[in-house]
């Protein structure tokens, strides 16, 4: 069950983030640009096939496809994640769009920062953890039930990472709401006019 979770978990993760890069080709090859670690060849030809390789990848592991192959290649991809991540840091370079579920929008300042390379360390030996578990994983070894409880596993635990995601966005600690921006208005309109 918790294999077919972290593949699924894994799958889905690369399909939100190679989905959205798919329609986005400039902005693809602006973050890539922005790590500035290929030449300007390798840096087109990484923009043009990354988020391919991401949805195929995020497929197979969706489809608790039961080839090694597929969470070696999945690793190496995080683990490419993390080097290009690292570099930057190291280098002090932060201002930069992280490039991982989607673009920022031009309003706001991208940065990246350890917790996203840590993340990418992360993924990559849960990917190595399912292409070295022995006796293999996917849908030819493990049986009908442990796969729906583990995609089920995976959708409440994607669900609430989403969920958090989207609160995050509405919820900001420490500033002022609208309503309490909003609360001196209603008693300066409610007052009798003098």
């Amino acid at each position: 069950m918790i294999p077919t979770a972290v593949s699924a978990l894994l799958g889905g993760m690369l399909l939100l983030a190679g989905i959205p890069k798919l329609r986005d080709r400039p902005g693809m090859l602006q973050a890539v640009q922005g790590y500035r670690l290929l030449p300007a060849p390798l840096e087109r030809l990484t923009a043009a096939t990354l988020p391919a390789a991401e949805v195929l990848l995020g497929a197979l592991l969706l489809a608790g496809a039961p080839f090694p192959l597929v969470p070696a290649a999945a690793a190496a991809l995080f683990l490419t994640f993390f080097a290009a991540l690292a570099i930057n840091l190291l280098r002090g370079r932060r201002e930069l769009d992280c490039g991982c579920f989607a673009f920022m929008s031009e309003s706001r300042t991208p940065r990246i920062s350890w917790f996203h390379a840590v993340r990418a360390l992360v993924l990559a030996a849960a990917a190595s953890a399912l292409a070295l578990l022995p006796g293999g994983y996917g849908v030819a070894v493990t049986p009908l039930s442990e796969q729906v409880l583990g995609l089920a596993l995976a959708v409440l635990v994607f669900a609430a990472v989403l969920g958090a995601l989207a609160a995050r966005a509405v919820i900001n600690p420490g500033r002022r709401s609208l309503d309490s921006h909003l609360a001196y208005a209603k008693h300066e309109l409610r007052a009798p006019s003098r």
